[in-house]
């Protein structure tokens, strides 16, 4: 009797797992309460059919297995029992198949599977529909002919790393070994001797692979090393980056398994050793500062975006770098050389950790800018653990927070800056977003408080802010959100009274810088922020980006159109943005409704970078007379504002917007009488800014 995948399932789910419950065969599987008894009959009628007594289920839902089906299960008793092979799903003996196909020997037909997997012929016709199925996602497919029987078709770099995929996948279920052993007879003296190979790789290493991965290397490799041997080779088109990889310590240990062999091409040993450097270690027992070095300071600033990110202090940072940076090193040659395969953690940690998987993921822009590739959601799953048992031994939980999102019309580099500021105002916060009015109208993450420039329609508090502040609208809004959340105000620390206090006991070099720091330091306590200063990414002044190059000065434009092709003319004519960004920036500018002004005198008009930009970049122009980009705003300075990317002109921005409360110092700039004078004032006023105890509130702030 043939017993239907589904019925497969749930008996090997009650044979393992004694304790389960009938609700949670409904729940796991998704069936109801009618489908499990449908399946429960149909493997009582197959247990019959082989002489085993029947499952009988209790009042309370759970399950009576006798110790005669449990022991049919075991897998010596499968390995001897005559005529009693152990049921493979049709999943199972898809993936069966293929893995036959990658390791043949010789010509295969419908014989070898049918005699391989004790089913019919058109059992397996039905199954190699499945097979084709597995294999589209990778851009393999079965083929058949009669001179080479099934083989697989693609390029045989894909066909490495769907075996990597199988063998996992394989050995994940509960009888995968010895489902390989049973279709797959690989020699078991090769077999042992890479085993014995990989024992001495971690000696001489001085690391210890995961178990899981001392399991699946002897099958890959083995496998590997016949597809070698029958010429099945890797194109040497293949970019494996030969200086990267032949200077590790783990290519020099392939040499030890290849014996000297000088047949074997050198893009095959590369593969061999990376398969080493991609396979998870569950120890090192030294790091070395040869040990990508680079990859240990992109985990701490990761980690650091982290804590600014979730409002949190990681405790004893050190230890989680040197963990994540274990898990990161092999995923570091997994994501460069697109070896990741799935994790089957991935749907349970989005499930119970989203807001934390959330936040990682807008942390780890470090790591992927090292690596040179986005990092893979069922990697990003790993370092939600970690972080994530982390936390919870430190006693911190992201779902105790008050979640905000901020809705800006106003493009990207405004939206960004805004959320920014409302960040150093709320350090408690989690910002989860700066979003456009249509995103926030289908945005599905949970929040508890919206902040935008103007009125919006929501069930949430909301409140709103300008889109730059100064620093008593800041202490006003900060009081309005407390006095709506808790129904108070907490008292403000008096940093003058401290002052006095020092000024007693001490002499004081800098007041001003000092007065400066206390309020930055009472701000953070009070708010309950324990957060460190990130490292910097690079982020450039203003004056990198305005300058005598980019500068241009009129008396006078006949619009604000005119206005802005002028400011960005000296950008066009460098091939830093296409003419088709400018008459975007104009297309964007709203006359009635004007969201791009900083004060009452600076525009910065800008577009989405996909309009048209190829480098990060500002352009100014200077009006002597002005010009009005609304009835309530004139104008004189503009300045375009072309972001490739969104990091680099952060610090530029902010620089801008504290310019642009300064109005005396905007009409002198406006009515400068050459780019040089221009230039130079912009940098005295940057200057004095940092010399007030600005640079550590600007950088902070950019970040």
């Amino acid at each position: 009797m043939y017993l239907d995948e589904r019925s497969s399932l749930l008996l090997k789910d009650l044979v393992f797992n004694p304790h389960v419950k009938n609700k949670d065969l409904e729940e796991k599987y998704g069936l109801s309460r009618r489908q499990v008894g449908y399946s429960i009959n149909k493997i009582n009628s197959w247990l019959t059919s082989n002489n085993l007594p029947v499952i009988e289920r209790t009042k309370n839902g759970f399950f009576i297995i006798q110790t005669e089906v449990r022991s049919y299960f075991k897998m010596d008793h499968q390995a001897e029992a005559a005529g009693q092979p152990y049921i493979f799903s049709e999943n199972e003996r898809s993936e069966l198949i293929l893995l036959m196909i990658l390791s043949k020997r010789e010509e295969l037909s419908l014989i070898h599977f049918t005699s391989a997997l004790c089913v019919s012929k058109n059992t397996i016709l039905n199954d190699l529909k499945m097979a084709q199925t597995l294999l589209q996602p990778h851009g393999l497919e079965v083929g058949y002919s009669r001179q080479s029987g099934y083989e697989m078709i693609g390029s045989e770099i894909q066909k490495r790393k769907f075996l990597i995929h199988l063998v996992q996948r394989i050995l994940e279920k509960e009888h995968g070994e010895w489902a390989l052993e049973s279709v797959k007879e690989i020699h078991k003296q090769r077999k042992a001797d890479i085993q014995q190979w990989l024992e001495q790789v971690e000696q001489q290493l001085n690391l210890t692979f995961t178990d899981e991965k001392m399991k699946q290397l002897p099958y890959i490799l083995a496998i590997t090393l016949e597809r070698i041997e029958q010429f099945e080779r890797i194109d040497a088109a293949f970019c494996i980056h030969y200086e990267e990889l032949s200077d590790t310590k783990e290519y020099q240990a392939v040499e030890l398994l290849l014996q000297g062999d000088k047949t074997i091409p050198r893009e095959e040993r590369l593969f061999i050793a990376l398969n080493l450097l991609a396979s998870n270690v569950s120890s090192y027992e030294v790091l070395t500062d040869t040990d990508l070095p680079e990859l240990v300071k992109a985990v701490e600033t990761t980690l650091h975006l982290f804590e600014k990110n979730a409002c949190i202090e990681l405790k004893e940072k050190e230890n989680l770098t040197r963990l994540i940076f274990i898990h990161m090193k092999p995923a570091y040659y997994r994501i460069k050389y697109h070896l990741t395969t799935s994790n089957q953690y991935a749907e349970k940690i989005d499930a119970e950790f989203g807001e934390l998987h959330f936040l990682i993921k807008q942390s780890i822009a470090p790591l992927e800018e090292l690596i040179g590739e986005p990092i893979p959601e069922s990697e990003i799953v790993y370092l939600t653990m970690f972080i994530g048992g982390w936390l919870e031994r430190q006693g911190d939980r992201i779902d105790s927070k008050i979640r905000a999102v901020v809705v800006c019309p106003n493009g990207l580099s405004v939206s960004k800056l805004m959320r920014q500021t409302l960040q150093t105002i709320f350090p408690e916060f989690l910002f989860w977003d700066s979003l456009s009015i249509r995103e926030f109208q289908q945005y599905t993450r949970e929040y508890e408080l919206v902040f935008a420039p103007h009125v919006l329609l929501t069930d949430k508090p909301l409140f709103i802010v300008k889109q730059l502040p100064t620093e008593e609208e800041k202490m006003q809004l900060r009081k309005r959100v407390m006095q709506e959340l808790y129904g108070y105000v907490p008292s403000a620390l008096n940093v003058e009274e401290i002052f006095s206090i020092i000024h007693k006991y001490g002499q004081i070099k800098d007041e001003k810088k000092l007065k400066k720091e206390l309020q930055t330091l009472l701000e953070a306590k009070q708010a309950g922020a324990g957060i460190q200063t990130l490292k910097k990414q690079e982020r450039l002044d203003l004056t990198h980006f305005i300058n005598e190059s980019t500068l241009t000065i009129v008396p006078s434009v006949s619009d604000w159109k005119e206005a802005i092709r002028l400011a960005a003319a000296p950008l066009v004519q460098a091939g830093k943005i296409e003419p088709e960004y400018t008459e975007a920036m104009i297309k964007e500018h709203n006359y009635e409704n004007p969201y791009m002004v900083l004060g009452k005198h600076v525009a910065i008009p800008h577009a989405s970078p996909e309009k048209g930009v190829h480098e990060t970049a500002m352009g100014l122009l200077c009006i002597e007379d002005g010009v009005p980009f609304s009835d309530h705003f004139h104008i004189h300075l503009v300045v375009v504002i072309a972001a490739k990317d969104k990091e680099k002109h952060i610090r530029a921005l902010f620089q801008l917007s504290q310019l642009a409360l300064e109005h005396e110092e905007v009409q002198r700039i406006a009515k400068a009488k050459s780019k040089a004078d221009a230039a130079g004032r912009i940098k005295m006023c940057i200057e004095k800014g940092e010399q007030n105890g600005q640079s550590h509130y600007l950088n902070e702030t950019a970040d």
